[in-house]
């Protein structure tokens, strides 16, 4: 399952910080377990530390039974948490998204010549996917003539530092490939490109005049309308904004790039 090692490692991550935080709060708790006896629905506490009735706790003191609780609760979560800590640190000693791929590619080139592989590589589902033609959104008349690295034809400044960027870092990509998108029609994403992760297709929009208001009202609704068809940010929709006074951040484009595209 391709991701699925991200998903662990996103999952170590959150765990580290469950074991973390609990071993913080077990730093000072008071000593044994607790025993609740209940009698005609009546609730009543004991601290057991030497034996197993223990003592029983005053109905005033409201606190210790809920740190016994709480220790006991704490100490399962703990337990819990670093069991599947350690099982997912063992899970991705030895697992790659791209095992299998891996025992393909890494045969000799003509010996690859003779086998079908189980499934296509990455390389030969981008390479259909980018041999497939479609038809990009038109040039108004009159419109500044903005070319590419690639010699593609672009609308904006920003527009080109995106895809001279994609273009230098060989990510291949699709300018402007229509989309359709329930309840709104037909768009045109800046970029669409072939998730190695997903291996599907994932849309990078550049909203450039996010302080015209007009402008900014449309793209609003346009990317509302990516979400209204499951296509979420962070998912399958990076978004990168621009505004006079704040232009395009190469940085930033370098960071999304490396993590929703390598």
């Amino acid at each position: 399952m391709y991701g699925l090692r991200e998903m662990l490692l996103q999952e170590q991550k959150h765990l580290r910080g469950i074991i973390a935080n609990t071993k913080e709060k077990d730093i000072a708790t008071p000593e044994g377990r607790l025993r609740i006896s209940v009698d005609h629905g009546v609730a009543r506490y004991y601290q057991c530390v030497d034996d197993r009735y223990g003592e029983y706790i005053p109905r005033d003191n409201v606190q210790l039974p809920r740190q016994l609780a709480q220790k006991a609760y704490n100490d399962t979560v703990l337990k819990t948490a670093e069991a599947r800590a350690k099982h997912i640190a063992r899970c991705l000693k030895n697992y790659n998204d791209d095992e299998l791929e891996q025992l393909f590619t890494s045969l000799h080139p003509e010996r690859q010549k003779l086998i079908t592989p189980v499934e296509q590589t990455f390389s030969q589902l981008q390479e259909q996917w980018y041999s497939e033609p479609y038809v990009g959104k038109a040039f108004k008349e009159g419109m500044p003539v903005i070319l590419t690295e690639k010699g593609e034809r672009v609308r904006s400044k920003s527009e080109k530092i995106l895809a001279d960027f994609f273009y230098r870092n060989n990510i291949p990509y699709k300018y402007e490939k229509p989309l359709s998108l329930s309840g709104y029609g037909i768009v045109y994403p800046d970029f669409t490109f072939l998730s190695r992760k997903l291996r599907k297709e994932i849309y990078w929009e550049h909203e450039g005049m996010m302080d015209k208001p007009e402008y900014a009202t449309k793209a609003v609704k346009k990317l509302n309308s990516y979400q209204m068809n499951g296509i979420l940010p962070g998912e399958r929709l990076i978004l990168t904004f621009e505004t006079e006074q704040d232009v395009l951040n190469t940085r930033i484009v370098s960071e999304l790039a490396d993590k929703y595209l390598r």
